[in-house]
Protein backbone atom coordinates (compact mmCIF):
# COMPACT_ATOMS: atom_id res chain seq x y z
CA UNK A 1 0.00 0.00 0.00
CA UNK A 2 1.26 3.46 -0.77
CA UNK A 3 -0.60 5.18 2.06
CA UNK A 4 0.30 4.47 5.68
CA UNK A 5 -1.74 1.83 7.39
CA UNK A 6 -4.03 2.88 10.24
CA UNK A 7 -2.40 2.32 13.63
CA UNK A 8 -3.88 -0.33 15.90
CA UNK A 9 -5.32 -3.51 14.48
CA UNK A 10 -6.38 -4.28 10.96
CA UNK A 11 -8.60 -7.32 10.59
CA UNK A 12 -9.34 -8.70 7.15
CA UNK A 13 -12.41 -10.92 7.28
CA UNK A 14 -15.66 -11.87 5.62
CA UNK A 15 -19.13 -12.81 6.81
CA UNK A 16 -19.08 -16.05 4.79
CA UNK A 17 -16.17 -17.36 6.89
CA UNK A 18 -17.33 -19.28 9.99
CA UNK A 19 -14.10 -18.44 11.85
CA UNK A 20 -14.55 -14.74 11.03
CA UNK A 21 -18.07 -14.86 12.46
CA UNK A 22 -16.64 -16.47 15.59
CA UNK A 23 -14.12 -13.65 16.16
CA UNK A 24 -16.43 -10.74 15.31
CA UNK A 25 -17.44 -10.12 18.97
CA UNK A 26 -13.74 -9.86 19.89
CA UNK A 27 -13.35 -6.93 17.50
CA UNK A 28 -16.05 -4.95 19.29
CA UNK A 29 -14.51 -5.89 22.65
CA UNK A 30 -11.12 -4.58 21.58
CA UNK A 31 -12.60 -1.35 20.23
CA UNK A 32 -14.63 -0.80 23.41
CA UNK A 33 -11.37 -1.17 25.36
CA UNK A 34 -9.93 1.79 23.48
CA UNK A 35 -8.03 -0.07 20.77
CA UNK A 36 -8.22 1.21 17.21
CA UNK A 37 -9.69 -1.65 15.17
CA UNK A 38 -10.08 -1.31 11.40
CA UNK A 39 -11.93 -4.10 9.63
CA UNK A 40 -11.55 -4.68 5.90
CA UNK A 41 -14.59 -6.77 5.04
CA UNK A 42 -14.40 -8.80 1.85
CA UNK A 43 -18.07 -9.56 1.37
CA UNK A 44 -20.50 -7.81 3.72
CA UNK A 45 -20.10 -4.18 4.79
CA UNK A 46 -22.25 -4.96 7.85
CA UNK A 47 -19.55 -7.30 9.20
CA UNK A 48 -17.40 -5.89 11.99
CA UNK A 49 -20.05 -4.07 14.00
CA UNK A 50 -18.45 -2.33 16.93
CA UNK A 51 -15.05 -1.89 15.29
CA UNK A 52 -13.56 1.59 15.16
CA UNK A 53 -13.82 1.61 11.37
CA UNK A 54 -15.26 -0.83 8.83
CA UNK A 55 -14.01 -0.58 5.26
CA UNK A 56 -15.82 -2.25 2.35
CA UNK A 57 -13.18 -4.32 0.55
CA UNK A 58 -15.51 -6.36 -1.64
CA UNK A 59 -13.31 -5.42 -4.62
CA UNK A 60 -10.39 -6.98 -2.64
CA UNK A 61 -8.07 -4.07 -3.46
CA UNK A 62 -6.86 -3.67 0.12
CA UNK A 63 -6.69 -7.42 0.65
CA UNK A 64 -4.51 -7.75 -2.44
CA UNK A 65 -2.27 -4.86 -1.36
CA UNK A 66 -1.85 -6.47 2.07
CA UNK A 67 -1.10 -9.88 0.50
CA UNK A 68 -4.04 -11.56 2.23
CA UNK A 69 -4.52 -15.23 1.41
CA UNK A 70 -6.39 -16.44 4.50
CA UNK A 71 -9.17 -14.87 6.54
CA UNK A 72 -9.35 -13.83 9.22
CA UNK A 73 -5.98 -12.09 9.17
CA UNK A 74 -5.02 -9.88 12.09
CA UNK A 75 -2.33 -7.23 11.53
CA UNK A 76 -0.88 -5.04 14.28
CA UNK A 77 0.25 -1.64 13.01
CA UNK A 78 2.46 0.94 14.72
CA UNK A 79 3.38 4.28 13.16
CA UNK A 80 1.73 3.28 9.89
CA UNK A 81 3.82 0.10 9.50
CA UNK A 82 2.94 -3.54 9.97
CA UNK A 83 4.77 -4.98 12.98
CA UNK A 84 2.99 -8.29 13.46
CA UNK A 85 0.57 -10.58 11.65
CA UNK A 86 -1.38 -13.74 12.33
CA UNK A 87 -4.10 -15.49 10.41
CA UNK A 88 -6.82 -17.99 11.08
CA UNK A 89 -7.75 -18.65 14.67
CA UNK A 90 -4.77 -19.28 16.90
CA UNK A 91 -6.05 -18.34 20.36
CA UNK A 92 -2.58 -17.73 21.79
CA UNK A 93 -1.60 -15.39 18.95
CA UNK A 94 -4.84 -13.42 19.20
CA UNK A 95 -4.55 -13.14 23.00
CA UNK A 96 -0.93 -12.00 22.79
CA UNK A 97 -1.64 -9.37 20.13
CA UNK A 98 -4.72 -8.22 22.04
CA UNK A 99 -2.70 -7.78 25.22
CA UNK A 100 0.09 -5.89 23.46
CA UNK A 101 -2.44 -3.54 21.91
CA UNK A 102 -4.35 -2.96 25.16
CA UNK A 103 -1.06 -2.27 26.96
CA UNK A 104 -0.19 0.31 24.31
CA UNK A 105 -3.60 1.94 24.77
CA UNK A 106 -3.21 1.97 28.56
CA UNK A 107 0.25 3.56 28.34
CA UNK A 108 -0.73 6.20 25.77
Amino acid sequence: MTTPLPDGLIVVAKQACPTCVLVEPLLAELASGGAAVTVYTQDDPAYGRGATQVVDDTALERSFALDIEIVPTLIRVENGREVERTYGWHRGDWQRIKQVLLNLVANA
